[in-house]
């Protein structure tokens, strides 16, 4: 660990050699730099880097007393630049808000930094959570370090990618319809959507606030699950917050699947977005797996993958383009070609459109809930093969193809994607463990077991 390079900890090691003193903050937060600075040129992951208050807060962490101190503290962090940063630039990747400096940081970002994490600057996403990998913006796309021509998912893009190539040890995204989640099975990390409400969302830029989370995203499940243990918590400020159970996410992270119920969405990968013949043998494996740690896993039967499609849509569309309407109405032409076409076709939705939409959405919740009267999680997979090129992304994208993702956002259920495998030509496959409300341990446990049992934790993108 020591030397110019600190290889690639997780967040777990790294918190017990800086705990130990065989690693330094300051040390690690240097290294970390100079991976930023050699490597990120080919990934675009980062839109600002903030080197200056990154070794300030390094050297006030390596300062700070040890006793009793957060497994966070001096651990080297980015954040999707959609987190309002107080007196660093906030751009939401568009140049609407270029010269944006906001005065407060979110709420979810004051938390990492009272837990004494270091931030090592601002990650680039979609335009406003939304807008696709766009060339006509003042900030390329990012690249998916697995192979610099292929899309790393979005919207939470930069995120994926810096953590996928080490350049932050963790990161911090948004999820409307699997911003999240994308990134994380197409760069092959660990990438959790809690339950709506458990993490605040104050000081985030909204995309579609009906179903708009905030969640982490890092090398593995435990190491989201310690980042969950700083930012859930209830936020008074926050309307659309709620006290959620008051437990540690990491504490319990190696209990047994014993005995685990296990419901698998196989319509969904099968049938409604048919996976890849690779996938199909990596979700019978995982099945496998699971049986074999003595969880009882049975096929489920949800509501069709398109109904959940169209209500996301319908809400996406009509709240994002509600937030946008008055810019879109004078200032049009500085957003991004793929923004216009994902965002103006919610000018032509009507009120009973959207109004049908939400009611269909609380049919969908329901029907969910019942579904986990049988089981204990679900197991599905967030996209149907591994990342495509980037120059086939297309700014319909997310009307063209069914989304496996939007499943969570609707019915309100938190959802871990964690890498479980790689094709052959080696692109990491992602599996996605979905839960009831409120049951954001037990699906980062699950996680953690996949993660464990595939042992694709000891393999690094070739960067």
């Amino acid at each position: 660990m020591i030397g110019p390079d600190p290889g690639f900890p997780t967040i777990a090691e790294a918190a017990r050699l800086i705990a130990s003193r065989k690693l330094g903050p300051v040390e690690l937060t240097r290294a970390l730099l100079a991976r930023i600075a050699a490597r990120d040129p080919a990934l675009n992951a980062f839109i600002t880097i903030t080197e200056r208050p990154a070794l300030a807060a390094a050297r006030a962490a390596e300062r700070a007393d040890r006793k009793g101190a957060s497994p966070l503290r001096g651990i080297p962090l980015a954040f999707k630049d959609i987190y309002e940063t107080a007196g660093i630039r906030t751009t939401a990747h568009s140049r609407l808000l270029a010269d944006n400096i906001p005065t407060a940081d979110a709420e979810a970002v004051r938390r990492l930094r009272a837990a004494g994490a270091v931030m090592l600057g601002k990650l680039a996403t979609h335009e406003f959570a939304i807008g696709g990998p766009a060339f006509d913006l003042p900030w390329p796309p990012a690249r998916n370090p697995w192979d610099t021509r292929r899309f790393t998912g979005g919207s939470s893009s930069g995120s994926g990618a810096a953590v996928a190539a080490g350049l932050a040890l963790g990161a911090l995204g948004s999820d409307t319809g699997g911003s999240i989640r994308l990134p994380a099975a197409y760069c092959g990390i660990a990438g959790l959507k809690p339950t709506p409400g458990l993490v605040s969302r104050r000081g985030v830029i909204p995309l579609a606030p009906s179903l708009d989370t905030a969640g982490p995203m890092a090398w593995t499940a435990e190491d989201c699950a310690l980042l969950l243990d700083v930012l859930a918590g209830y936020d008074p400020a926050d309307p659309a917050s709620v006290p959620g159970p008051a437990i540690s996410y990491a504490r319990g992270i190696d209990t047994p699947l014993k005995g685990v119920r296990v419901g698998v969405l196989r319509r969904f990968f099968e049938r409604d977005a048919p996976a890849t013949p690779e996938l199909q043998r990596l979700m019978a494996e995982t099945e496998r797996r699971l049986r074999g740690l003595g969880c009882r896993v049975e096929t489920i039967e949800p509501p069709p993958l398109a109904d959940f499609n169209a209500v996301a849509r319908i809400i996406i569309s009509a709240e994002a383009y509600a937030l946008h309407e008055s810019r879109l109405k004078t200032r049009l032409a500085e957003y991004s070609r793929a923004f216009r076409v994902r965002v103006l076709g919610g000018a032509l939705l009507t009120a009973a459109d959207y109004l049908a939409a939400q009611r269909r959405r609380t049919d969908l919740i329901a029907a969910m809930g019942a579904l986990f009267a049988h089981c204990d999680v679900l197991l599905s997979t967030p996209v149907s093969g591994p990342a495509p090129l980037l120059a086939e992304q297309r700014p319909d994208d997310g009307f063209a193809r069914p989304m496996l993702t939007s499943l969570a956002n609707v019915a309100a259920l938190p959802s871990l994607v964690v890498c479980g495998g790689f094709t052959a030509t080696g692109l990491p496959l992602g599996v996605e463990v979905i839960g009831p409300a409120w049951s954001d341990a037990t699906v980062l446990r699950v996680g953690h077991w996949i993660e464990r049992e595939s042992g694709t934790r000891g393999r690094r993108p070739p960067v």
